[in-house]
């Protein structure tokens, strides 16, 4: 029994040809680190696009100035960034085909320019 499943998953193996010239990615991750991110602002010029992403902790709602803690910033190329921009729409796609619509209110910050 387990010689036929070995055989099956051979014979599976050997129907899809894989290419030569096939480029493998490896994806070495011994330096990554996570964060979480609830505000995430985007800035750029002919040359890249720039992603800020950080933490704000305010808990009251009313309050008139919200300080966020940027902790990441990513530059990109804007060639790269378009790429990210589908892949993200394509995930967005499927997470709402799956969960629902979410509903984003898009604003305009009125504060400065990060530095």
């Amino acid at each position: 029994m387990a010689t036929e499943k070995s055989t099956k998953a051979a014979a599976a193996t050997e129907a899809t040809p894989q290419a030569d010239d096939q480029l493998k990615i490896r994806w070495e991750s011994s330096n990554m680190r996570s964060i979480y991110a609830n505000v995430c602002n985007v800035a750029g010029s002919r040359e890249e696009i720039v992603l800020f992403f950080g933490m704000n902790q305010s808990w009251d709602a009313a309050q008139k100035e919200m300080t966020v803690q940027v902790s990441d910033r990513i530059v990109l190329s804007p060639f790269v960034a378009k790429r990210l921009a589908l892949v993200l729409s394509n995930v967005i796609r499927d997470y709402e085909s799956r969960y629902g619509k979410l509903e984003v209110e898009a604003r305009q910050p009125t504060d400065a320019p990060i530095s």
